[in-house]
């Protein structure tokens, strides 16, 4: 059967595999695996290291990123995005488990698996409501905030471990406090570990690009402290890491009540979710083929729950990690299961090669992937363009710093909402003039030389006409009336104004009689089939000339009904 046929049947889009398999090539399969043995090189290093700085052990990342990969291979629709644990979520893991687990280790990793357990159902509550503008209440400039917040956090909760100190704190700022109080405490051979690794991990990934440096460095790393003896003098190690797959059972719902454990879900669903389409929809334009925002609901709900099954804890798709595995060249979704394989036999037969990694490595690992989040140029950008964006951004950042990464991103959420009512709040109200020589008119404050209409005010809202804007709209209007003379009609030109909602006809209601009173004439024009509708539900054509609202500014102004014309008007109907 050829793709499109499957395409054409609904339901195998509940199950992408049906679409890639059955356009899959054998050619395909080495660059799969060439990828899927890339990303698992890639991917055991940083899972080691995002797992701690969740607070559990290491091999609980490795978990994830088996089992995530597999679990959104059977139903993620992106062909390039890599499954794991990303630093964000652990470290909002790490944040709010905590008080929770009530310092029960067991606890505290049961709890964390129930998270993701709960963030699958979260997945599919979304899905079956197709919550999928979940992507959209995160702006650009608020995400660029939120994650130089994140970074900055989560290289102060990196810091200790790589200087070889204690640490501690509640957010960035106490953290920093605490961390300056124990520079005498410094472990000079940690350090020199910690410094040496990062300085590795930054000059290959700028000299071998896309090569596994994290897996070298590590494998490098293991072979200095064995060979040195440097567990034996003081220098912190992972330890053993269990060998073999791990179990799989249903975490027990009787750890955390709902009202507990959902917001934590919620947040890391909403993390994850922009996070994994935003760089799922970057590969998808790469390689010409469509991603469905929708189904990726169901992609991370079951590496959710896979990850869930196996004792690990939230995941999602990441940016660096799906880089890595494009740039390596996955063609479909099977570099995942691949990726899963070798992870897997790198429990079964070789995990007694990592009980000497130094964790000032790990520290390393982290800081050389999260630095790229404080994104320095973005911020400078928008400080230069858009000052509202900037804000945004800065509302965001402080959020995460001051209260950590789950109320930061539940509050960068919010923040996004009230900056979207913010600005529609506030529309640019254009009044018109005729440019010189035409019959166009535009706004007066943004073109030189235009005609000022005599007796006539011309205003055409630049935006929907909604409760949230109508008395800013009849404000602006009613000044531009006081300060002007001899006005004996005004212009509502709806042209511009696509939706109107019972606030804004009342706002039109009030004009007009605001308008009587003053002996000033009212006139519409331009509405579109809706704003019509409602204008005529409302009883606003037995006020004015319902004939009008269709027609043009130009040419009601043309046939000179208003004001004074040029005869050098160049006529142009036209019926909006």
């Amino acid at each position: 059967m050829k793709p499109s046929s499957f395409q054409q049947l609904g339901w195998t889009r509940l199950f992408p595999p049906m679409e890639w398999l059955a356009s899959y090539r054998l050619s395909f399969l080495s660059s799969d695996a060439v990828a899927g043995i890339t990303l698992a090189a890639y991917a055991i290093p940083v899972s080691l290291a995002y797992a701690a700085l969740a607070g559990l052990p290491p091999h609980v990342g490795i978990y994830g990123y088996l089992l995530g990969g597999v679990g959104y291979a059977l139903l993620g629709s992106s062909r390039q995005l890599a499954v794991g644990p990303t630093s964000a979520i652990s470290l909002m893991i790490a944040g709010s488990v905590g008080a929770l687990a009530a310092g029960d280790s067991g606890r505290y990793a049961e709890i964390a698996s129930l998270a993701a357990c709960a963030v699958a159902l979260l997945c599919l509550i979304a899905w079956l409501f197709k919550l999928s503008l979940l992507v959209r209440l995160i702006s650009d400039s608020i995400l660029v905030g939120f994650k130089a917040g994140a970074g900055l956090t989560i290289m102060m909760t990196q810091l200790p471990s790589l200087l070889g100190v204690a640490g501690g704190g509640h957010n960035f700022f106490d953290r920093t406090v605490r961390l300056a109080g124990q520079f005498g405490d410094i472990n000079l051979l940690v350090v020199t570990i910690g410094l040496a690794s990062l300085l590795l991990l930054l000059v290959g990934e700028r000299v071998l690009p896309g090569k596994p440096v994290g897996l070298t460095v590590v494998a490098l790393s293991i072979f200095v402290a064995t060979m040195l003896g440097l567990p034996a003098l003081g220098v912190p190690i992972t330890g053993a890491i269990p060998q073999g797959l791990p179990a799989f059972e249903m975490p027990s719902f009787g750890l955390s009540e709902p009202a507990e454990l959902f917001p934590i879900a919620a947040g890391c669903l909403l993390l994850a979710y922009v996070e994994g389409v935003s760089a799922a929809r970057s590969f998808a334009a790469k390689h010409g083929y469509s991603l469905d925002v929708r189904q990726e609901f169901l992609g991370l709900g079951a590496a959710n729950l896979m990850a869930a099954l196996g004792h690990g804890y939230p995941v999602a798709g990441g940016l660096s990690q799906s880089a890595v595995n494009d740039a390596a060249g996955a063609r479909t979704p099977l570099a995942l299961v691949l990726c899963s394989i070798t992870m897997a036999l790198c429990l079964l037969f070789f995990t007694g090669l990592l009980t000497n990694l130094p964790k000032a490595v790990l520290a390393a690992i982290v800081l050389a992937a999260v630095y790229r989040l404080v994104d320095i140029p973005a911020l400078l950008r928008m400080w230069k363009i858009s000052r509202i964006d900037f804000y945004a951004a800065a509302i965001a950042l402080a959020s995460v710093l001051l209260l950590g990464i789950l109320q930061g991103v539940l509050l960068a959420a919010l923040a996004s909402i009230f900056l979207l009512l913010v600005r529609a709040s506030q529309p640019n109200v254009a009044f018109l003039g005729r440019l010189r020589g035409t019959g166009r008119y535009s706004d007066s404050a943004r073109h030189d030389g235009v005609e000022a209409l005599v007796g006539v005010i011309a205003f055409r809202p630049e935006a929907s006409l909604l409760y949230i804007n109508a008395e800013t709209i009849l404000d602006t209007v009613l000044d531009a009336l006081r300060r002007s003379s001899d006005i004996k009609v005004i212009v509502c030109d709806l042209s511009a104004s696509p939706f109107i909602d019972l606030a804004g006809a009342r706002m039109l209601h009030d004009l007009h009689d605001e308008l009587e009173l003053r002996g000033v004439a009212f006139c519409i024009v331009g509405a579109h089939g809706q704003l019509r509708d409602l204008l005529q539900a409302d009883g606003l054509a037995e006020k004015t000339d319902s004939r009008n609202w269709m027609r043009t500014l130009d040419s009601m102004l043309g046939e000179g009904k208003f004001g004074e014309q040029s005869p050098d008007i160049q006529k142009e109907p036209r019926i909006g």
